[in-house]
């Protein structure tokens, strides 16, 4: 194991992990957030350098003080080399099988090596699979040619118009995390209440605000620099809110230079169609999280 320290081994990280896109999606997002001054403290350890195989992003030891709290007890894992990165992960230095925990990745070839190491720690893994989109832009900066052949949207990548007097473009604050974590499908408790708290006070958010003036629809981005938790309030839905927020939230953080890139439920057409509509080009990999629970 071989942690990296210093702006210069994590800048050398993110440049080597392009090379590898969309593959190390997961890990290049949250390697960008690393050298852009690491807001969530995380840590990069490889099994060499620098030529590497494996990389897993990790939380400091002083962060994961909560063994049940798996939001902040995320790993993110890139690896060209199976073997070992089951090697590696198995050793507890790299990651602790003792807790609560996830792990994310944009390899679903990590699952074997995943469920083999679980089943030697006596931990039960739940598998969640998605589509994996990335933003137009992003593709022409970072692998051009996943764009060859590809359909892109008759609507320019622009949602539909909106009520714009009944509606009003705004920002999340921390009172309205209790109204993210109700609709968020991977969340509805305190801990990932504290993460989504977390969240807006570290990154840019976006909201729609209705004639209460309070969000009726919203979306935020996470320290992997993936767009997610997006919601709309039940009685607000199919008016194009989301798809809204999003042309919007892209635009500006495109501007700040961040990797975009969102998932999708493998059932959720609505979102599947919103994101063809705005030029969210599929990746060929999926989006993958496995959640971990020592038995």
């Amino acid at each position: 194991m071989f942690p990296l320290q210093g702006v210069q081994m994590l800048q050398t990280l993110e440049k080597s992990l392009r090379k590898s896109l969309p593959e190390s999606l997961k890990v290049y997002g949250t390697v960008f957030h690393m050298n852009q001054g690491n807001p969530f403290k995380l840590k990069a350890l490889v099994d060499k350098w620098p030529d590497f195989t494996t990389v897993v992003i990790r939380p400091q030891k002083e962060e994961m003080i909560d063994d049940f709290d798996h939001y902040t007890n995320t790993y993110q894992i890139y690896s060209s080399d199976l073997k070992n990165c089951q090697e590696f992960l198995g050793s507890p230095e790299v990651i602790n099988w003792k807790q609560h925990l996830q792990i994310q990745s944009s390899q679903p070839s990590l699952n074997e090596v995943i469920e083999n190491v679980a089943a030697t720690k006596s931990v039960q893994v739940k598998h969640s699979q998605c589509f994996l989109y990335m933003m137009i832009n992003e593709v022409k900066k970072l692998v051009p040619s996943l764009l060859d052949g590809k359909k892109l949207s008759p609507s320019g990548g622009k949602p539909n118009a909106i009520n714009q007097e009944m509606f009003k473009l705004s920002s999340l604050d921390v009172t309205h995390a209790p109204l993210v974590n109700k609709f968020w499908h991977f969340g509805g408790n305190d801990r990932s209440q504290r993460f989504i708290e977390r969240c807006i006070r570290t990154f840019p958010t976006f909201c729609l605000l209705g004639p209460e003036g309070t969000p009726v629809s919203w979306d935020l981005m996470d320290q992997t620099g993936e767009m997610r938790m997006a919601g709309t309030m039940p009685e607000y839905r199919d008016q194009g809110l989301i798809s809204h927020i999003i042309y919007f939230q892209t635009q500006a953080l495109d501007k700040l230079g961040f990797p975009l890139y969102s998932h999708t439920d493998k059932n959720n057409k609505i979102m599947q169609k919103m994101c063809y509509k705005l030029n969210y080009i599929p990746m060929p990999c999926d989006w993958n999280q496995w959640h971990c629970v020592p038995l």
